[in-house]
């Protein structure tokens, strides 16, 4: 029996829809129903965070780095598990995820840490797992060793600058005695003994160890006579560091110095109509400076 010529194009039709249903499922009908995707970086802020009263300051930062890149998506991301816990804040992995699911192919990351440490590293590892973006992490604070001279010459004015006055940097530090980045606290100490006639550097963990420290200027203060010393903090957030092992009411540094017969005191600064310890964060050239690394970094991503 033959076929008319209506069923032969009713047999054309059916499988001509059966291969448009086919490209809608496979590789091709998929590329055509993605957003189009963002060539424009996204920027992504990778911070330790803080449960403390050191909020205000990120919110300064938070205010100054939207001011500064209003043209591009900043995302947030916390490094400290504790704080994400606590405070239900996502993880550079789930940031990253967030951000090539917003349809960018590029993004900077600019870590807010003093000294490229194990946290640096860590932040280097994980943006190895996410070969659909092209990411370039930016430096940290004091990356290079003029980065720190230029960030010494912000703190130095707070120095105490009388003869019988000193002044110590207080660095976060590592218990990790092969962490590379020992040699950048140890070169800190070195450095600030060199540039200043009153200006020390201990860690809270690690070295220049506290306690070497204050044996040091134990010594010194039986010859000079010391008068009063200030805890300067190189900490981006003076938060719960600087309240307890600081300046706490115990076990602190400030025990330990008072005990030697030193005024002891901190810098602070007024925000909104509170009083809060001066961490890095609260110095507006720091924050220009971090600003500077990631402006570097987003140039950088021109040509990647």
């Amino acid at each position: 029996m033959g076929i008319s010529c209506l069923e032969r194009l009713s047999d054309k039709k059916n499988k001509i829809d059966g291969v448009m249903t086919m490209h809608q499922q496979g590789y091709i009908g998929r590329k055509m129903r993605q957003p189009k995707l963002n060539e424009h970086p996204a920027i992504v802020i990778a911070t330790f965070g803080t449960s403390s009263r050191g909020q205000a300051a990120m919110d300064r930062v938070k205010q100054y780095l939207a001011r500064d890149f209003a043209d591009y998506q900043i995302y947030w991301s916390y490094t400290s598990e504790i704080i994400r816990r606590k405070k239900r804040l996502p993880s550079l992995q789930e940031t990253l995820a967030k951000v090539e699911a917003d349809g960018y192919r590029k993004a900077v990351v600019q870590p807010l840490h003093i000294f490229p440490g194990t946290e640096y590293q860590q932040l280097m590892e994980s943006s190895l797992y996410f070969p659909g973006l092209r990411i370039i992490v930016s430096e940290t604070l004091c990356h290079r060793w003029d980065f720190v001279e230029e960030v010494l010459e912000i703190v130095a004015a707070d120095f105490l600058s009388g003869e019988k006055e000193l002044n110590l940097l207080a660095l976060h530090g590592t218990p990790l005695a092969a962490d590379p980045v020992n040699t950048v606290y140890l070169g800190m100490q070195h450095l600030v003994n060199g540039l200043y006639n009153n200006v020390m550097a201990a860690t809270v963990e690690g070295v220049p160890h506290i306690g070497a420290v204050a044996k040091s200027i134990a010594r010194q203060h039986a010859k000079v006579k010391y008068a009063r010393i200030r805890l300067i903090p190189m900490m981006f957030v003076a938060g719960i560091h600087v309240e307890d092992d600081l300046m706490g009411e115990e076990d602190s540094w400030r025990n330990i110095f008072e005990e030697m017969g030193l005024e002891v005191d901190c810098p602070t600064v007024i925000c909104g109509q509170e009083k809060y310890y001066k961490g890095l964060a609260f110095r507006e050239g720091c924050i220009h400076l971090f600003a500077k690394r990631l402006k570097r970094a987003l140039k950088m991503m021109a040509f990647y």
